[in-house]
């Protein structure tokens, strides 16, 4: 009943356009059976089936970017007749749905102008966008650097709005499906991405030889990300977020199980809140644990010491906001630091692991790299120094607007040390690159935006409960990946701002719906 009620409500804006489309794809699909073969002839009507549930719920398309968006760099390198950035033509078509849905439902829309105020992520996220425009005012490679990033920038920006707009116009039975579909498939994307690497790791049984580890029996995972750097930063951040919701939900269910032993009453039975108390369903429960389970494994296999280490942080801070109670938070977290230096410091962790994890301490330098010798153990580690070096050489140039927001890489040339002309595209560490880029004025205005991200979703992590509280716990697990990772590398690449932008949404829609809960109870 409740899907034959959006149909129709979606049908009574575009019904016209909807019905048109139909037809076209029953005619195109008989033409294509006589002309194309069986499997492109599903593809294309697959593909046109997708458009037209787009129509109907604008999160198909939206969903169907996430699993097409980390496909550019695999496109572009292996299947070049398709193009690398088609996940974007269905984002374009789900926020023209969307669009087309507030014009249609303008009386709507402008009371809900009036009883809602601005998500308190949303100035933050609009105030760096002006700054990153402020950059590029005299930025060298403006056309073929700057646009680029502000555009990639932009669409961020309006998938927040799109996503956090169109979880809160549903009402509260519509929401909270359209929550879980969307929660499943991010977590659906980071599966397919984690089983792709499995298969490469150790199931292939080949792979390029530069991705040779273990002693030549299997190679780095790199997913269709084409490098395992940001791969592993995407697997990254979606596993910790599937292991907040986890662990989160295993946690409300113990709470449950060992209330109803002290008490003989079911506590998940108590009066909850239409939406914010509603506890985490189980196959959304499972499927996010199988995914978990399986991108750790890829992440492994990743070989990406920046990762592990973003992981590692991730996870203390999902440690320290499982628990409601701030003794039980520290205790917890000084456990898992404890536990973690033991198992290094005893010989316990496997050596390649440790040796990987380590090795590249020795070879960090705070100082001028250019008259360091080079081989080919240290090779990476000072190859990332001279890019920090550059960055920081941009800086100084023009401290306060920067180089150019994306045009780190256009301006490398003039900053570039004797023994690194090469420019790898960003400086490997996002704040030295925003610097770079932005100047003192973007930079504060990024670690502003993410520092009330962070806040924000803390907050609710003490006030929701359920599947909310579960989602705050895994968004706090993935900011932190983020952050951390973001030290060593740049995850802005290969399309990742989407599944980012997707979260930041679902990140603006919790903290709203926990605001107007703790606004109910104080009146």
């Amino acid at each position: 009943m409740g899907i034959q009620l959006r149909i129709q409500r979606h049908l009574a804006w575009n019904g016209p356009l909807v019905t048109l489309l139909a037809l076209t794809v029953a005619i195109l699909a008989g033409v294509l059976l006589t002309r194309l073969s069986p499997l492109d002839s599903v593809a294309v009507v697959g593909l046109l089936a997708v458009v037209i549930g787009t129509l109907v719920e604008p999160f198909v398309g939206l969903g169907t970017a996430l699993f097409l968006g980390p496909l550019k760099a695999y496109l572009s390198a292996e299947i070049p007749q398709i193009p690398p950035q088609v996940g974007h033509a269905f984002v374009v078509l789900a926020l023209t749905s969307w669009l087309i849905g507030k014009a249609s439902r303008r009386e709507a829309r402008q009371t809900k102008r009036i009883n809602r105020a601005p998500s308190p992520l949303f100035l933050p996220l609009v105030a760096f966008f002006g700054t990153a425009l402020l950059s590029l005012w005299d930025a060298v490679g403006l056309v073929a650097y700057g646009v680029p990033e502000l555009v990639k920038w932009a669409e961020l920006l309006l998938l927040f709005v799109f996503v956090e707009e169109h979880l809160s116009a549903g009402g509260s039975p519509v929401t909270t499906r359209r929550l879980r579909w969307l929660l499943a498939l991010l977590v659906g994307a980071g599966l397919l991405q984690a089983l792709v690497g499995i298969w490469q790791f150790g199931l292939r049984g080949e792979g390029p030889e530069h991705f040779r580890i273990l002693g030549g029996d299997f190679f780095r995972a790199y997913g269709t990300f084409e490098q395992p750097n940001p791969y592993a930063g995407y697997l990254g951040l979606t596993a910790a977020f599937a292991m907040g919701v986890v662990l989160e939900a295993t946690r409300s269910r113990w709470v449950n199980w060992y209330g109803r032993r002290l008490s003989d009453t079911d506590v998940s039975q108590r009066p909850t809140h239409a939406l914010i108390d509603q506890p985490t369903p189980l196959p959304l429960y499972l499927l996010s644990g199988g995914a978990a389970g399986a991108m750790l494994v890829a992440l492994a296999a990743s070989w990406s010491r920046g990762a592990w280490i973003g992981f590692g942080a991730a996870m203390l801070m999902i440690a320290a906001a499982l628990p409601r109670k701030l003794a039980w938070s520290v205790l917890l977290v000084a456990v898992l630091i404890i536990g973690g230096v033991g198992l290094y410091a005893s010989g316990q962790l496997p050596a390649s692991f440790a040796g990987r994890l380590t090795s590249f301490v020795q070879d960090i330098r705070l100082e001028d790299v250019r008259g360091l010798p080079i081989n080919d153990a240290n090779y990476a580690v000072i190859e990332r120094l001279a890019h920090w070096q550059a960055a920081v050489s941009m800086f100084r140039h023009n401290l306060w607007t920067g180089i150019g927001f994306g045009c780190y890489e256009a301006a490398y040339p003039s900053f570039a040390l004797i023994n690194w002309p090469i420019a790898l595209g960003h400086a490997h560490n996002i704040y030295l690159n925003m610097a770079a880029e932005t100047g003192l004025i973007g930079l504060v205005a990024y670690l502003v935006l993410w520092g009330i991200i962070i806040w924000q979703t803390w907050l609710v992590t003490r006030r929701a409960q359920g599947l909310m509280r579960g989602i705050a716990v895994g968004l706090l697990g993935a900011w932190t990946h983020i952050g951390v990772h973001h030290l060593l590398d740049n995850l802005y690449v290969n399309n990742v701002h989407l599944h980012i932008a997707v979260l930041l949404g679902v990140a603006a829609f919790i903290v709203e719906q926990t605001n107007q809960k703790t606004s109910s109870y104080d009146r």
